[in-house]
């Protein structure tokens, strides 16, 4: 069974709406980031960066929300959280999923640290030009590749709704509203939040 290592209030959350889009059965291993849980050696053997989430299968371990992404919607295809290898949408699907990692979280320490990085040596290009990307492509909805929900959804999802309305980082956009409402009425991510809650 697979072991997911989280944190309540922390990026853990991709990874525990993640499991539970899956259905299928997990255990959840407490790492309370807030008394350095994740700094033990235990814990640095599984992730040396000694960040949360991590995961454990068997003899596989993994970090990074998006590599997890990965590996779980490979791990339960019968999920249907990625399109099939030789699927054209596959590509896409592997962009937004690697987008919120790359893209959104730089933007976001940008616009937090009112740090001017010129967007000819930002791998982000600019704060503006990220929200303006995943604008347009959210506009076409309802997903981020049209009419199938993908793990992809859950990191820009994440992402977004940490951005725009729990710490309100980004001002709200009518494609962003309409895109995380969506999410918040999964009852995967409803059950997520519960338990991201403590």
């Amino acid at each position: 069974m697979i072991k997911l290592y989280w944190s309540p209030r922390s990026r853990s959350f991709s990874a525990l709406w993640l499991m539970e889009e899956t259905g299928q059965p997990y255990e959840r291993v407490l790492t309370d980031i807030s008394t350095g849980a994740q700094k033990t050696p235990e814990y640095l053997a599984i992730n040396p960066m000694g960040k949360v989430p991590a995961l454990r299968d068997s003899d596989a371990t993994l970090a990074e929300a998006a590599a997890i992404c990965a590996y779980v919607a490979e791990r339960y295809p019968e999920a249907k959280l990625a399109p099939a290898l030789g699927d054209p949408r596959r590509a896409k699907y592997l962009q937004w999923l690697f987008f919120s990692p790359s893209c959104i979280e730089p933007a976001l320490i940008q616009i937090f640290t009112k740090i001017d990085v010129p967007t000819s040596t930002a791998a982000w290009g600019s704060a503006t030009q990220v929200f303006d990307v995943l604008d347009a492509a959210l506009d076409k909805g309802p997903w981020i590749l049209g009419d199938a929900f993908s793990a992809a959804d859950i990191m820009i999802g994440s992402g977004l709704n940490f951005a725009v309305r729990l710490f309100k980082m980004v001002p709200s956009r009518a494609s962003f509203d309409r895109y995380i409402d969506r999410c918040a009425a999964r009852p995967a991510f409803q059950r997520a939040e519960k338990l991201a809650a403590g």
